[in-house]
């Protein structure tokens, strides 16, 4: 039986729902961005010279022109990348044992990890202000590193784990064969080969890190104050809308830049092996 020849106008039919749901969608997230980007370029207070309204890049120099804020900029980036490095080197080591070697409750104790991940922060804020007090870990972006590895870690696992799983045992067995020790494996072989799970895992724990609130506040309380709560304490009772929207776009450019170059490979930081 010969099939039956579809209509040309029928065949080249685009669904009209999907791309305006598709299009409301991408206005509603993009509009505010515009907005603070728009408004990053506009004075909103008047200064000499310079008319309330009138369109300029002063937020932006008085961002850099302000210790404090050029501050944040640098503690904000020291503490993510100090946070991204430490759970990276312990999550990889975990996420191999638990990929290649079987014991007692494995599996328990890998969901126990995710159900760590999801406990609300502020529970546990009051604890950890105590000990990082006595450990003198408070007003330094150490301290909200090694915080931040409290939640980030689960995740490094998790992802790290599902992309160690896709490589085959047999390069493991045949690199150790040749003579290669645990190490000089990971250097050589498996760190190139889940080089993309690692990007995943580098951006989600950048982007916790970067837009945490929780401990950001609370263990900032006179200095290393990073770049969420120098946002929040422009916002006074006139606060300079124009500064505080440079402020955010300049807090939005690291994590689009960390969303273009591992663009290819988020879908897959999601997979998990039950």
């Amino acid at each position: 039986m010969s099939p039956v020849p579809v209509p040309a106008g029928e065949r080249t039919r685009t669904p009209v729902l999907p791309l305006l749901l598709l299009a409301a969608l991408g206005l509603f997230i993009l509009l505010p961005f515009a907005q603070s980007l728009i408004t990053s370029f506009v004075s909103t207070m008047a200064r000499d010279g310079i008319r309330e309204g009138d369109v300029s890049l002063i937020n932006f120099i008085n961002l850099v022109k302000t210790p404090a804020l050029r501050a944040s900029i640098l503690n904000s980036t020291f503490y993510v990348l100090l946070n991204v490095v430490l759970c990276l080197a312990a999550g990889l080591p975990a996420a191999y044992a638990y990929s290649r070697y079987s014991f007692t409750g494995d599996r328990h104790f890998f969901f126990m990890l995710l159900i760590f991940r999801v406990t609300p922060p502020v529970v546990l804020s009051l604890p950890i202000f105590i000990l990082f007090a006595h450990l003198n870990l408070v007003n330094t972006p150490v301290g909200i590193a090694l915080v931040h590895c409290l939640f980030n870690i689960p995740i490094a696992i998790w992802v790290l784990e599902s992309f160690i799983s896709a490589v085959p045992r047999e390069l493991d067995e045949t690199a150790f064969l040749d003579g290669y020790s645990l190490p000089r494996f990971f250097v050589r072989h498996l760190i190139p080969a889940i080089a993309p799970g690692i990007g995943v895992t580098a951006f989600f724990c950048f982007i916790f890190s970067w837009v945490e609130v929780v401990f950001a506040r609370i263990l900032t309380v006179t200095a290393g104050m990073p770049i969420t709560m120098a946002i929040n304490s422009l916002l006074g009772i006139r606060p300079d809308i124009g500064l505080v929207m440079a402020m955010n776009v300049v807090s939005l450019i690291p994590g689009l830049a960390m969303i273009y170059f591992v663009r290819h490979h988020l879908a897959r930081g999601f997979v998990i092996r039950t």
